[in-house]
């Protein structure tokens, strides 16, 4: 809300006291400031001209030479490019080493070989937004009033010497959408009067509107109040300079005195107004109903919009002529031609403008006023006030009386509070002199009897409604800066992390160590997505009123989310990635109870681990890669010894052959395995790695902690042996035998080689490994060592028939 200084002051008394300092007034009372605009600032030598010549240059088709009487004993001649530049017309005139918008210095010079003495500017030169630049002169200079005396400035001619205040109004505060309602703010706060004054309606009352207008709300509960009032014989022209000036200030493009006079009201009441032009309606009839499916209305930006049962029109009775509290129609619309004006004003059903706006993307003034609420109280007075001016500045005349088709003037609320809840709330020690004198700065009505208030909010401050709201009120007008500060009271406990959040955040240290980068995404997805990689999908988790359709439901899985990280990533060039996610899934409890929440992480990589360089050479990320992080990871908690990859093929977006579920204890805690390559193609990703793990199921097993040892005082020995095994048996089979049967003093074991070939046979591989064998208390012998391997490879040979190579 754009707040002139200078209109606030004709409502309060505002003398000795700074735009800066009750901008940090209102800033302390809850009206959130953001700036202080002069939109002289910055200008300098620029004055009323009077251009007293104007001839075509003789060497160009679109240039005139203008002689200007900007104050001193000669005329200045000025070149000027503007195609409504004319004789006795008063102008803006930037003189010599003046500045200009954008701190553009003016300087003396020649166009096309004609002396130039500085320039004519358009309202753009001096700052205006070409959104506020009256239509009558968006392509060219500015004509100033008549009686404006050459060589002054023009600052006061066109307001800009007002300080401007942007004040954030927040949804509560509807009320502070108009002057009035800040004036009524700023008197409070200052303990000042505020005086409207009234503006005396003059009727015609030999004609009636009843004898030309009825009018008819098919659904009272949505159209609350709906008055008109007419004005005859009005002459449609350019608005006075006040007036325009206002309306610039504000941000509102002028557009004729009777518009314009729609937006003053606007701004002044908070109370959105229509005008239409009754020979266009081309009915003595108004219909306010819900619009009908098929229906059409060509809006006044000229687009045409398809109507449906979900909007509120203003019908002639057969066809929409305005699209109630957002825009008007085209066909009613005030012009040049136009001699009687019917005006509206309304209250409109809150949620139905905010859905309709949404619907035609047309948020507007007067539907954000609708959607938030006006002040009951002051419609018919806004109307009144309406057409006595239009009826003033386009010299019309009012008709007796008014259609009102439904009423409702509000009511005022009462609320009762007392001193002590007041001073428990708020931690101060206000007497109730205090309290009383605050309610009554604020315009409420308040009796006291014992400590207990009574107040009468009026309808003009509809937020307050509770105990709590009248608290507020009293902590802002008394000043939240003068309110004590206290310590918290109470037992005091230092701070620190469950078990559970040690946990998360130490796989998220081991993680990050690893190379990989913690991505955030939406807990909503598409159903399709919903059901990927998960082997016992459950019903899903719908919303009733999604964003959109890619974020209908709570996902089943963290993989799908980070391959749509991928895939964003992948379309801009960044190829090699290493993702994990840390985060929920949701699984359904039926329609009764709240969905189940899980806390799982997911791990995504792609491109290139290694890249090309002196030292080594290029390393791509694949399933062994993936792998091993996750070992990193499950020694890093204890369960190192415990976590057995089991190939599978229940996921079909996974590749058959690449994927494995990880077993603890013989319960399935994850899943690893690469993307699927049609799965792949459908996101339009390279070769991707993908796993996920239930951290609740990883918390929650019996994991081993760290067991510190002293570093071995006897050497270790090892031994290789290779194998020559059936295709069909798995590394973790051999190795789960190795470790059974390598004795208490095999350390490790680790596969170094693996070959595939015809010269082995069909069906066959060979691997090989090494076997480390240490004693913490004495140096091992070589018999001892013989034994371990004689007793692992009868083991192997028992189990699996290998052959020892």
């Amino acid at each position: 809300m754009l707040v002139s200084y200078k209109w606030l002051s004709q409502y309060v008394d505002l003398n000795g006291i700074s735009p800066d300092e009750l901008a940090d007034k209102l800033s302390r009372t809850g009206l959130e400031v953001e700036g202080i605009d002069t939109p002289q600032e910055g200008l300098k030598k620029i004055v009323v001209g009077d251009v007293k010549e104007c001839v075509p240059h003789p060497n160009s088709d679109h240039l005139s030479i203008c002689q200007i009487d900007v104050g001193e004993e000669e005329l200045y001649q000025i070149v000027c490019g503007a195609p409504n530049i004319e004789a006795n017309k008063k102008v803006i005139v930037a003189m010599p080493n003046s500045r200009i918008t954008g701190n553009q210095k003016i300087k003396k010079g020649k166009m096309r070989g004609e002396v130039s003495l500085g320039m004519v500017c358009s309202l753009e030169e001096l700052g205006y937004s070409e959104n506020v630049i009256p239509k009558a002169y968006a392509d060219g200079i500015y004509f100033l009033p008549e009686d404006a005396t050459p060589g002054t400035p023009v600052f006061s001619y066109l307001d800009m010497d007002d300080a401007i205040i942007d004040i954030s109004i927040t949804p509560n505060r509807a009320d502070a959408l108009s002057i009035r309602g800040v004036a009524h703010e700023v008197a409070a706060i200052y303990r000042k009067d505020v005086c409207f004054g009234e503006r005396k309606l003059v009727e015609d009352k030999e004609d009636n509107i009843t004898s030309h207008l009825d009018v008819t709300v098919l659904n009272p509960e949505e159209v609350t109040n709906y008055r008109m009032r007419m004005v005859k014989d009005v002459k449609v022209k350019e608005s006075p300079q006040w007036l325009q000036n206002v309306l610039m200030n504000e941000g509102i493009r002028p557009v004729n005195n009777i518009v314009d006079v729609t937006n003053y009201v606007l701004l002044l009441f908070g109370q959105p107004l229509h005008a239409f032009d009754y020979e266009k309606m081309a009915s003595q009839k108004v219909v306010v109903r819900r619009g009908e499916e098929g229906e059409q209305l060509v809006t006044l930006d000229g687009v045409e919009r398809a109507l449906t049962s979900d909007h509120i029109v203003i019908t002639n009775g057969e066809q929409p002529i305005a699209l109630a509290g957002i825009m008007g129609g085209l066909d009613s619309e005030i012009t040049e031609t136009t001699q009687t004006v019917v005006i509206e004003a309304a209250t409109f059903d809150p949620a139905i403008t905010r859905l309709a706006a949404k619907d035609f993307a047309l948020r507007s003034e007067s539907s954000s006023r609708f959607e938030k609420g006006v002040n009951l109280q002051t419609v018919e007075e806004a109307l009144s006030f309406a057409a006595s001016l239009m009826a003033e500045l386009g010299e019309g005349t009012v008709l007796a009386g008014e259609v009102v088709a439904t009423e409702d003037l509000g009511k005022d609320e009462v609320v009762t509070i007392t001193q002590d809840k007041i001073n428990r709330v708020l931690g101060t020690n206000l007497t109730k002199e205090e309290i009383h004198e605050i309610f009554l700065a604020l315009g409420f009505e308040v009796a006291l009897a014992g400590e207990t208030y009574t107040v009468t909010i009026p309808p003009r401050r509809w937020d307050i409604q509770i105990e709590a709201d009248l608290i507020e009120e009293v902590a802002r007008i008394y000043g939240y800066d003068r309110l004590p500060s206290t310590l918290p009271k109470g037992t005091y406990v230092s701070g620190g992390l469950s078990n559970q959040q040690q946990f998360e955040r130490n796989i998220r240290q081991v993680l990050e160590g690893s190379g990989l980068t913690e991505a955030i995404s939406y807990a909503l997805t598409t159903e399709e997505k919903a059901l990927h990689f998960v082997k016992n999908a459950a019903p899903l988790v719908s919303l009733q009123s999604p964003m959109s359709e890619d974020h209908r439901v709570l996902r089943q899985n963290l993989i799908t989310s980070l391959l749509t990280d991928i895939q964003y990533n992948v379309a801009r060039k960044n190829t090699d990635l290493a993702f994990y996610e840390m985060g929920n899934i949701f699984i359904s409890q039926g329609e009764s109870d709240l969905p189940k929440q899980m806390k799982h992480v997911a791990l995504a990589m792609t491109g290139l681990w290694q890249q090309n360089s002196w030292q080594v050479s290029k390393t791509a990320v694949d399933f062994y890669l993936l792998k091993g992080i996750l070992e990193n990871l499950m020694s890093s908690i204890g369960l190192d010894n415990k976590v057995v990859f089991q190939p599978t093929q229940a996921y079909p977006e996974l590749h058959p052959g690449r994927s494995a579920e990880l077993l603890v204890e013989g319960e399935v805690i994850g899943v690893i395995g690469q993307v699927h390559p049609l799965t792949g193609k459908a996101y339009n990703i390279p070769e991707t790695y993908v796993a996920e793990l239930d951290l609740e199921g990883l918390f929650n097993k019996n994991r081993q902690g760290i067991d510190f040892q002293a570093v071995a005082k006897f050497p270790a020995m090892k031994r290789d042996i290779a194998l020559l095994v059936s295709s069909e048996v798995t590394n973790q089979q051999l190795l789960e035998v190795i470790q059974k049967q390598g004795g208490k003093f095999l350390q490790q074991v680790e596969l170094f080689d693996v070959f595939q070939g015809e010269k082995l046979g069909l069906g066959k591989k060979s691997m090989a490994y090494s076997l480390t064998f240490q004693n913490q208390e004495a140096t091992l012998t070589d018999e001892e060592v013989n034994s371990a391997m004689k007793q692992v490879e009868l083991g192997l040979v028992e189990a699996f028939h290998v052959e020892v190579r």
